[in-house]
């Protein structure tokens, strides 16, 4: 797990701005999406895994606990995965050209569908009634990516929690235009993953000023759980 804390000259830039230092801590419960962000094999997996990210793996107990914790308070767990389509040679081709071709070959075998390496981890505590929606960049919001923003306004959906791996790649890039497109977005401390401790930090210091919150998954569990309890006033202070 990765060694994470604020310190106290983040949080006070983010209370003098905001006027708290958790400006999403009143939440709806029922109105919450938990978006988990490439947990696959192709990220997870030795052997397998074009990118991998040990810590990836340690994050798993906390996604399943908080995936947990928002069925059981209403809310809805998406699970997001990267796939490699061909178009993305051309239409993202700046993405290719900036890689060597071996680690671009490895990334299109590990992420087309049907592969062994685009399939979710298996120790991931997947449900039945979650959803699970693929992507072709990054962020899952950016246009033509996926059809993620319209899935969450059909269904109510305007709170987003980002967890998943990596922190600072795919979760950086969804959570920051789920706030672009007006969704409350938290991403949740140690329920994200990246490579180095010092990318995992750098990428929630850099969200938490001016995108949206962070929190850790005990903190959002609690928020959760008492606002579960307590609907109708949270219905009145939103």
């Amino acid at each position: 797990m990765h060694k994470f804390a604020i310190p106290q000259s983040i949080t006070a830039r983010v209370v003098e701005r905001r006027g708290r230092a958790h400006v999403y801590d009143d939440l709806d419960p029922s109105r919450c999406a938990l978006l988990v962000v490439d947990m696959q094999n192709a990220f997870m997996l030795p052997g397998v895994a074009h990118s991998l990210c040990p810590t990836a793996r340690e994050i798993v107990p906390n996604v399943n606990h908080l995936a947990r914790a928002v069925r059981e308070t209403g809310g809805t767990v998406f699970w997001i995965k990267t796939t490699f389509t061909t178009e993305a040679l051309e239409s993202w081709s700046t993405y290719f050209a900036m890689v060597r071709k071996e680690r671009a070959e490895k990334r299109i075998a590990a992420l087309t569908a049907g592969s062994r390496g685009h399939e979710l981890w298996s120790e991931l505590d997947v449900q039945p009634a979650d959803q699970i929606v693929e992507k072709t960049r990054f962020s899952a919001f950016i246009q033509g990516s996926s059809e993620l923003a319209a899935i969450l306004r059909r269904r109510s959906l305007d709170t987003v929690l980002v967890a998943g791996t990596l922190t600072n790649v795919c979760c950086e890039s969804t959570a920051r235009d789920a706030m672009m497109l007006n969704f409350r977005t938290i991403m949740v401390t140690d329920a994200n993953a990246a490579v180095t401790d010092e990318d995992h930090a750098a990428s929630l210091f850099a969200f938490y000023l001016t995108f949206g919150d962070i929190m850790s998954t005990d903190t959002l569990i609690g928020c959760l759980r008492r606002d579960a309890a307590a609907p109708a006033t949270l219905a009145a202070s939103r």
